[in-house]
């Protein structure tokens, strides 16, 4: 490939990447195929390639987009939680992650980089530089101040404060991103590539439609999959809390929050579509790779848990992940896993800047996309990690669960705690297969065959040969040590193969 040739990227995280585009949201993959986002679908996967495998190396927002900025598992970043004591968006990430994230290297490269949406969940707090602190890399940033919200917020504009509304027209967060959007590529340089990445706040709560789609899928309900409304009784002790069946008025719950998050998804499929279709009217559409994926997947019922993400399992850690560009053929879809600690090498790599250069865990998987480049290497496992977040004091309204809760429901079913922390190992190629560890008093372990059970009902840990299990833990010992070079695959003894008898 001819390196003196920049392409542009967008990002739709949702994340836009080229040009680089990257469009980001917080979208379960496992209900995708049902996805209301036709033309995103239409315009992106149908034109490019859909990677079918894709995962968060971490389940929650903050920690899993610090991951996609730096490249980096979350023990390797540091960002644990939502909030500034767990690092997210604290004057340590600062200081010690954001000069070394992507869009630093992107601007070196003479890219002209433009953010908007939402960064992480405390950008803006007083306790962290406030809405004066522009992450370096970036020469154009319209930054949510704090969490999702659709009116009523505050942005950063290029570190001024810009307060907003309940306008429609003005200042519908989703909109105004598109538009802030097509301004800047109207405005750019034509003599350098660039890099937008978008954050829309869908399909994230408070689940505010445009006024047009507020009435849209009437008869949708939540996915009944295999593990809608079952029990988690061999599973974590926060599986095994909520009550099963599930009510009524739970259910009507799941159904309604389900159906307004797709309603808020069609704007960003109204974005998608008006994004390309002003770059094919600058004519740069050609010349464009445009990423569209999601920091996290999402329940709604499954395993009787209410709404929310952070646990260990298919539905919450399986991201969707869009992709098409120069060299890359249509209707592809590729089964090779992919994490996204990956998209910041990949962003680098189709800006050619030289990736032995760059400190980061993950791996380019523009080979993947397009072969015809370089010939890549498909990893054989990896890590899934999470820090549980809990509360030192009781919920007043449960006070007989006792302290270290976090997101509990009026029914007393809360979604984290402290010791919801865990570290899984995950493999495709040998064996479907997924192993965890919790840090907690009874030392749990969860492990699935994911070929006879893809909707982990049955944790098989003590049906499995002990060899089994200790080739898995001997392996998540060494991912959660692995740090930037040594993530290299020669690390590993792959003389320790996948018994597919040691499953039964």
């Amino acid at each position: 490939r001819d390196l003196s040739q920049h392409f542009h990227i967008i990002a739709l995280l949702l994340v836009l990447i080229a040009s680089i585009v990257l469009i980001s949201i917080s979208l379960s993959v496992i209900f995708y195929p049902q996805t209301p986002m036709k033309k995103t679908k239409e315009l992106i996967g149908d034109a490019g390639v859909t990677f079918s495998n894709a995962f968060t190396a971490t389940p929650l927002c903050c920690p899993s987009r610090s991951s996609i900025l730096t490249g980096k598992y979350p023990h390797n970043h540091l960002v644990r939680n939502n909030s500034i004591s767990g690092n997210c968006s604290s004057t340590a990430w600062q200081k010690e992650a954001e000069p070394f994230a992507f869009p630093v290297y992107l601007n070196k490269m003479r890219y002209q980089t433009f953010y908007g949406g939402k960064y992480l969940n405390q950008y803006g707090s007083k306790d962290a530089g406030g809405v004066g602190h522009v992450p370096p890399g970036w020469d154009q940033w319209h930054a949510l101040v704090g969490n999702s919200k659709y009116y009523n917020y505050t942005l950063s504009v290029n570190g001024k404060e810009e307060n907003h509304g309940d306008n429609y027209e003005k200042d519908y967060l989703t909109d105004l991103v598109l538009n802030r959007s097509l301004h800047f590529l109207e405005e750019r340089s034509p003599n350098h590539p660039f890099f937008m990445m978008l954050c829309p706040p869908s399909p994230h709560s408070p689940w505010t439609a445009a006024p047009q789609y507020q009435q849209s899928f009437s008869d949708v309900k939540a996915p009944r999959d295999g593990s809608f409304n079952m029990p988690g009784k061999d599973k974590h002790w926060l599986l095994r809390q909520p009550a099963n069946p599930m009510p009524n008025s739970s259910i009507e719950y799941l159904d309604n929050a389900y159906r307004r998050r797709w309603q808020t998804l069609l704007s960003v499929d109204d974005m998608v579509e008006q994004l390309i279709k002003k770059l094919d009217s600058i004519k740069e559409l050609n010349n464009t790779y445009i990423f569209y994926t999601s920091d996290h997947g999402y329940h709604t019922g499954q395993f009787s848990l209410p709404i929310d993400k952070r646990q260990l399992y298919e539905f919450d850690i399986r991201i969707p992940l869009l992709v098409r560009g120069p060299g890359i053929k249509p209707k592809q879809a590729l089964q090779s896993p992919v994490l996204n600690i990956d998209l910041s090498m990949t962003i680098l790599d189709i800006a050619g800047v030289n990736l032995s250069t760059v400190n980061m865990d993950g791996q380019s998987f523009l080979p993947q996309m397009a072969p015809s480049l370089r010939n890549g290497t498909e990893r054989p496992f990896f890590l899934i990690e999470y820090t549980g977040e809990g509360n030192s004091s009781e919920d007043p309204s449960c006070p007989k669960l006792g302290p270290g809760l976090a997101e509990c429901f009026p029914d007393c079913v809360c979604e984290d705690a402290f010791n919801n922390t865990y570290a899984c190992v995950r493999t495709l190629k040998d064996a479907n297969l997924q192993y965890c560890e919790f840090a907690d008093n009874e030392s749990f372990v969860e492990v699935y065959n994911l070929t006879s059970d893809p909707h982990q009902l049955e944790n098989i840990v003590k049906k499995v040969d002990p060899a089994l299990l200790q080739i898995m833990n001997q392996r998540l010992i060494k991912l959660e040590s692995c740090t930037g070079d040594s993530w290299t695959f020669a690390y590993f003894d792959f003389n320790l193969k996948y018994d597919c008898a040691l499953l039964h």
